[in-house]
């Protein structure tokens, strides 16, 4: 089954602590930041200078948590061979900018 590079998602503590959880690129993030853009729903993710793209379609609620944050916890993971496990490959936060 082939990873679709754009698949996220979101998780929300009971604390409403917030985590975004990608597929991990290629290349190790360097220096991210997020901008939230909730006009059109969509925050843009910077991982590098050379590596940013959008997420769409996010969810009002998450965009009323994130704007009272400082930073987005971000978590880049990756198959295994077991169907049922999924690899941490990187975790970082993301400072959100204007």
């Amino acid at each position: 089954m082939p990873i679709e590079a754009n698949t996220f998602d979101f998780l929300i503590s009971d604390e409403d602590e917030i985590m975004l959880i990608l597929y991990a690129r290629d290349i190790a993030p360097e220096q991210p930041a997020v901008r939230l853009n909730p006009t059109d729903r969509t925050i843009e993710l910077y991982r590098r200078i050379d590596d940013a793209f959008t997420l769409e379609n996010v969810e009002n609620d998450v965009f009323e948590l994130l704007k009272n944050n400082e930073t987005l916890l971000v978590c880049e993971i990756l198959p295994t061979e077991n169907e049922d496990e999924t690899e941490i490959v990187y975790t970082y936060n993301a400072p959100i900018i204007e």
